[in-house]
């Protein structure tokens, strides 16, 4: 819930006396939240603004949309000039305070509320507001709308503005004081770039960005984005203690922006939404790392430019996050990044006598086989994988050529594991190693297949079944139910049944069996999957979720059956991830969609369906309460359980189980 408060000059307020008051308010307010609202009162029109407007010329006045904390409560304030007051003197303003509880703007930039309906131009006429029970963004500053916009702003390049600008609002962030000024003739510029730059932070971030749209005073303003107009930043910018100034009317030509900052304003050239929101995810804004973020973001899109020193960068990201680095960075970083071989500089004279060729080939493997082979070039290995039967009694050449082909021509990974596995005296160890490189990243479903089909169940292939499973797990487990992942499943079950790779291939068999098979035996297929002793714990862990998640996708009826019939520790994990995606959905997107409103109310109705089977799962349960708690949730769901009397007599029940 949030309260609001109007604040204006007049002849009579609540108190009876004359003047700046509070008019009317939402009763009810938190002890300080009066005293806390009102040292951010106050409305200067700029120095070349009409001194005594008339009705015409007041909508020429900026607004002021000021967003900050109160005691921990988000504070939106909104001024507008009125021009006279009740005694007909000029100076007037309107101020429409609302204070939220924090978790109001959960998943809400306080930029997006600049068009919100709940604003209102006048004091009301009575002294009691209501409550707002939600606060709903406008639609003018949206994501999509404000990519456009920028992209047809003008001639000068926004980008560059945006990149400069973000660079200076990162370091405020990051020292916790000063402030960035936006000059523009026009608020309602402001406005979006405040938005743009607030859509630009992850969402923790951008809820500690504080800013105002319009100030007199923008020198002595404490917020941290702070709006005004080019005759006010003229009258005061001689003595102002900061120099982050932009001039919004004008471009930014400045090359020297940040990696993170020109990865920022290259995702809105192009739209990127998804861009912005993975970058977020790898270091907030006024975090140090952020170079390293998009240096590591840049990698996971094969950008070729980034530069050693950002490597470097990324490199000590991944060191300084570890675990928690998402799971994608992996997933796409390592197909991404070559890796670099030794110095290579040994030569084969191709224009030997064909005589002599066997001979002098012989005497290049001598010589690198006695600690020379640190001098192989890339051209060099593919010359002596030409001649790859004569490799084979040289271990200590054949595995760095090989090795070397197969990490360059992904293509003959399966041909050079053949010429490993045929090596004449080459240590297990030595061997193990040459596969794990030739198959840094895991062989696909297919390729695995070939190398059983051609190599049966050797020792030294027994990992790779367990990291095409693990990997084809990523991301929620879609892969698993691939028909080549099935039939390298029954393959390795047929061939290597013992060990992990065949714990491993059971866990993936029983992914098909659970996403597909009536809800009895998807729930013991579901049970095998949790239980799941001696697998690869990752590759248990997605397929679980995986399946979850298809299953989430079943009618209710479906779904309560599954439930009720497996064991309450797999309940309690299937609830949670079913759970997790509408919880998400609402953090971050603000109110649900209709498909959105459609999944939360069939899974309300699996709670009362289990019920009804007289089976409980507490966090389920206690989820719909939740979900059921608000007017137009219930609403929503009274429409969605019409047809079953039952469902709703069991809705009612469960509400008032805790008081509702």
């Amino acid at each position: 819930m949030a309260w609001q408060l109007h604040y204006t000059s007049a002849r009579h307020g609540p108190t009876g006396r004359a003047g700046f008051q509070f008019v009317a308010e939402t009763p009810g307010l938190p002890d300080g939240v009066r005293a806390g609202v009102t040292p951010y009162l106050s409305y200067r029109p700029p120095p070349d603004a009409p001194p005594s407007p008339d009705d015409s010329e007041l909508d020429l006045f900026p607004v002021s949309l000021l967003y900050d904390r109160v005691d921990g409560r988000p504070l939106l304030l909104r001024c507008r000039y009125l021009g006279r007051d009740y005694s007909g003197r000029y100076g007037n303003f309107f101020a429409h305070a609302v204070v939220a509880e924090p978790d109001e703007l959960e998943g809400l930039r306080p930029a997006e509320l600049w068009h919100a309906a709940h604003w209102t131009r006048r004091p009301a006429r009575q002294a009691v507001l209501d409550p707002l029970d939600e606060l709903t963004p406008g639609a003018a500053l949206d994501p999509e709308a404000l990519a456009a916009w920028l992209a047809a702003s003008g001639p000068d390049d926004p980008y560059a503005l945006l990149a400069r600008i973000v660079d200076a609002v990162a370091d405020v962030l990051g020292r916790g004081h000063g402030r960035v000024v936006l000059v523009a003739d026009d608020v309602e510029l402001v406005a979006r770039w405040i938005a743009v730059v607030s859509y630009s932070l992850p969402v923790a971030a951008a809820a500690r960005l504080s800013f105002v749209t319009y100030t007199a005073d923008p020198d002595g303003a404490a917020q941290r984005l702070v709006g005004t107009t080019p005759a006010v930043w003229g009258a005061v910018r001689h003595h102002a203690s900061h120099a982050s100034a932009f001039d919004l009317r004008e471009g930014g030509a400045d090359g020297s922006a940040s990696r993170f900052a020109r990865t920022v304003a290259d995702c809105w050239r192009a739209a990127d939404l998804g861009g912005l929101d993975a970058l977020g995810e790898l270091a907030p804004l006024d975090d140090p790392a952020r170079e390293g973020a998009a240096a590591l973001l840049a990698l996971c899109r094969r950008d070729p430019t980034v530069t050693a020193g950002e490597e470097d960068a990324a490199a000590k990201l991944l060191e300084l996050r570890g675990a928690a680095i998402p799971a994608w960075v992996w997933r796409d970083l390592v197909p991404g990044v070559a890796s670099m071989g030794p110095d290579l500089a040994l030569a084969v004279h191709e224009r030997a006598p064909a005589a002599l060729r066997n001979a002098v080939l012989d005497g290049v493997l001598a010589g690198l086989a006695g600690g020379r082979a640190e001098l192989l070039t890339p051209e060099h290995c593919d010359l002596l994988y030409r001649h790859a039967e004569r490799l084979r009694a040289v271990p200590a050449v054949a595995v760095p050529v090989l090795t070397s082909v197969a990490r360059r021509s992904p293509g003959r990974r399966i041909a050079v594991t053949g010429e490993l596995l045929r090596l004449d005296g080459a240590g297990s160890g030595d061997l193990a190693a040459a596969l794990r490189e030739v198959w840094e990243t895991p062989p696909s479903a297919g390729e695995c297949t070939g190398l059983l089909d051609a190599h049966g169940a050797h020792p030294a292939l027994a990992a790779l079944p367990s990291r095409t499973f693990t990997r084809l797990a990523f991301p929620g487990g879609e892969r698993l139910a691939d028909t080549a992942t099935l039939r390298l499943a029954e393959r390795v079950r047929a061939v290597m049944p013992d060990g992990r790779a065949g714990r491993d291939a059971a866990v993936v068999q029983a992914y098909g069996t659970a996403i597909t098979a009536d809800p009895a035996r998807a729930a013991r297929a579901l049970a095998e999957i949790a239980a799941a002793e001696g697998a690869t714990r990752q590759l248990a862990d997605e397929a679980f979720v995986g399946a979850a998640g298809r299953l989430a996708r079943r009618p209710p009826r479906f779904r309560a059956e599954l439930l009720a019939a497996v064991p309450p520790p797999v309940r309690a994990r299937i609830a949670e991830r079913w759970t997790a995606e509408p919880a998400g959905r609402a953090r971050n997107r603000g109110p649900l969609l209709g498909r959105e409103i459609e999944r939360r109310n069939d899974l309300v109705e699996v709670v009362l369906r289990l019920r009804e089977r007289g089976v409980a799962e507490p966090s389920l349960e206690a989820w719909a309460r939740a979900a059921a708690g608000r007017w137009l949730a219930a609403k929503q769901l009274d429409a969605h359980l019409a047809r079953s009397p039952e469902l709703r007599a069991a809705l009612r029940d469960l509400l008032a189980e805790d008081g509702g």
